[in-house]
């Protein structure tokens, strides 16, 4: 089952979302982030992924994300 999930995160500007890019791709996934929003939101469509999975990658390149909505 895929689902929608949102993730508050510290991606700040698009050097962060230059930097999570290539990570994300690798999980091959439909993502989206707003950095016009206070808790800069991660949004990840249509995943099979878990949420774990994803705040894992995040924090391999040095950023944090707690999940939000699913």
């Amino acid at each position: 089952m895929s689902a929608n999930l949102k993730f508050k995160t510290t991606i700040k500007c698009n050097g962060c979302v230059n930097t999570i890019t290539p990570v994300l791709e690798k999980l091959d996934c439909e993502w989206s982030v707003d950095l016009e929003h206070q808790d800069n939101i991660l949004s990840v469509k249509n995943t099979d992924l878990k949420a774990e999975e994803i705040i894992n990658a995040l924090e391999s390149v040095g950023y944090h994300a707690e999940l939000i909505s699913q």
